[in-house]
């Protein structure tokens, strides 16, 4: 065991002293790759600062081709009814009955539900009262302010003159009914066919000179004892009254060869005494005895503060009726609820027999009009002025698999909505032909813009300043080249563009199919933004080098210069 254990010993020797050699090996290596790091570094400035060189660029090549281009602005919303209506009352009681069910079809004004409306009838019929009588005071008051005749006919005596004042009571103006005088006149001795209707009369009117002259208007059909036995026939006469004529007057007559037993009482037709309502002065009468009037027409207007009072006062207590019957007729009408709106019931929360309480939770059932659907569009504030009310929009649903609907912008809002330094505006969209939509369906929609078909089309990143395209020098377009300076195996030619997407332009005029385009790829993922004339790159601690440059023309390539 001990032998081995030396062995072991003298072995092990030799390897420590290689590991020592090892290392400082390396530590010489890594010294001398600095060293010419460094000495490199040197170079290139000194390279730098004594000759000018270009940097290697990286082109992408692609072909002028034929596609088709859609410029269009995108969002995503939610569907939404054309209209929506939670039916509430603000009433409360037991629902009587109810008349539809979740998922019919209702017409505006359809009644949905009845409700117990015992109380709001009793109410009405209360405020119905008060209302007739406000009314009833408040026509007395007008007519005390501006009396009218009750009657038609003719005025038989004015009793009061204008700048007069009168108290309630007061008359004003009589009126007769027509200016005829009527007598019951009693005969003796007649016999049967003495006297029949149409005879003429003589009247004899006492206290007054000479006679008028009347008709017969009916005879009695028999006769009647006097108070001395004798047997009386009544003969009834008409005659115009000469205007002087009145009530208290007695006449006779005479009718053939008969004369009237005794004298008879005259009858005026139909008569009315005016008086006054209210106390006031007595203005604006211009009646005179004979003239004709109507019923309704105005006799004279009476003034004074108390009447002008009593007017304001039945009318405040008039609008002060009619307000509560109104209301109470509001009232009872809420026990009749009706469809606000055209539409599908999609919700049913109550039913006949459901005690309901009026207010917020008074919540019946909702109905929504699916004639047509809408969504709302946040466009950006650097694309809303290319949006206008009457444009297309195309629709797609996730729920609604490989179709495509048809909307129409119907008004784009100038309300807009600000977060985190952007602006967008709310653009209203109507859908009408919805089969397979549904409202709360999320949607993506695009405004096309501008649309073109199998157009010429190159990248839009290939398009420089000034409508400048850089193509290949054997592209077909290259006879058309300008007098600029290009790179090595490209020129410069003017192009004419037209409408473009996210990634590609519409080439109008200046290239034709065939041509090479060339531009400068955006992506950084390449690594050529590193490759710049006399850069260098170091890498591990190897010490890699790489250096791009050279003065050389030539196409440009992609890769690094070399490497060591």
């Amino acid at each position: 065991m001990e032998e081995v254990v030396r062995d072991e010993t003298r072995e092990a020797a030799p390897k420590k002293k290689w590991f020592r050699r090892c290392k400082i090996r390396k530590r010489w290596l890594v010294l001398l790759v600095l060293v010419l790091a460094i000495g490199g570094g040197v170079i290139a400035a000194r390279g730098i600062g004594s000759k000018k060189t270009e940097a290697v660029t990286v082109y992408q090549e692609t072909a002028a081709e034929r596609r088709d281009i859609t410029n269009a602005l995108s969002s995503s919303g939610t569907l939404e009814p054309a209209n929506a209506y939670t039916v509430s009352t603000l009433v409360s009681g037991e629902i009587l009955s109810d008349a539809f069910e979740e998922g019919d079809l209702v017409e505006k004004g359809t009644l949905l539900y009845t409700l117990d409306a015992s109380d709001a009838s009793s109410s009405q019929t209360q405020a119905q009262n008060s209302y007739s009588q406000a009314q009833s005071s408040y026509s007395k008051a007008v007519k005390s302010k501006y009396p009218t005749a009750d009657m038609s006919g003719t005025v038989s005596e004015v009793c009061v003159k204008n700048g007069d004042s009168v108290s309630a009571g007061t008359e004003l103006l009589r009126i007769v009914g027509d200016n005829n005088l009527y007598f019951n006149f009693l005969f003796t001795y007649a016999n049967d066919g003495d006297f029949s209707v149409g005879q003429t009369a003589t009247v004899f009117i006492n206290g007054m000179a000479g006679t008028i002259t009347g008709t017969v208007t009916a005879v009695s059909s028999g006769s009647t004892a006097s108070d001395t036995g004798k047997m009386l026939t009544t003969v009834r006469v008409k005659a115009a009254n000469p205007g002087l004529v009145t009530s208290g007057y007695t006449a006779s007559a005479v009718i053939g060869s008969y004369s009237s037993y005794g004298s008879a009482s005259i009858e005026l037709s139909e008569e009315s005494t005016v008086t006054a309502g209210v106390s006031g002065k007595v203005s604006g009468l211009s009646w005179l005895a004979g003239d004709a009037i109507k019923n309704g027409d105005r006799i004279c207007t009476i003034t004074g503060d108390s009447v002008d009072d009593q007017i304001e006062n039945a009318q405040t207590s008039l609008n002060n009726a009619q307000t509560s019957l109104q209301n109470a007729k509001e009232k009872l009408d809420d026990y009749q609820v009706t469809a606000p709106i055209s539409g599908t019931v999609v919700t049913k929360t109550a039913k006949a027999g459901d005690k309901i309480e009026g207010g917020s939770s008074g919540t019946l059932c909702t109905i929504y009009d699916m004639s047509y659907l809408e969504m709302t569009m946040n466009i950006d504030e650097l694309d809303i002025g290319q949006v206008a009310v009457g444009q297309t929009v195309e629709i797609t649903a996730d729920a609604v698999e490989g179709k495509t609907y048809t909307g129409t912008v119907t008004k784009v809002s100038v309300a807009g909505t600000t977060s985190g330094g952007i602006t967008t505006y709310p653009v209203t969209v109507r859908i009408d032909e919805t089969d397979g939509l549904l409202p709360g369906m999320n949607v993506d929609a695009e405004i096309v813009l501008e649309e073109e078909s199998g157009v010429l089309a190159i990248p839009s990143a290939a398009v420089n300043r000034g409508n400048t395209v850089l193509i290949t020098k054997d592209s077909p377009s290259a006879s058309n080249a300008l007098e600029q300076e290009a790179p090595e195996g490209y020129v410069y030619v003017q192009v004419e563009t037209g409408v473009s997407d996210e990634s590609y332009i519409a080439v109008l005029s200046g290239l034709q199919e065939g041509d090479t385009v060339a531009y400068l790829q955006t992506s950084s993922g390449s690594g050529n933004a590193m490759m710049m004339q006399g850069g260098m790159a170091m890498s591990g601690m190897g010490g890699g080098m790489a250096i791009s440059g050279g003065g050389g023309g030539g196409r440009p390539s992609g890769g690094p210069g070399g490497g060591f």
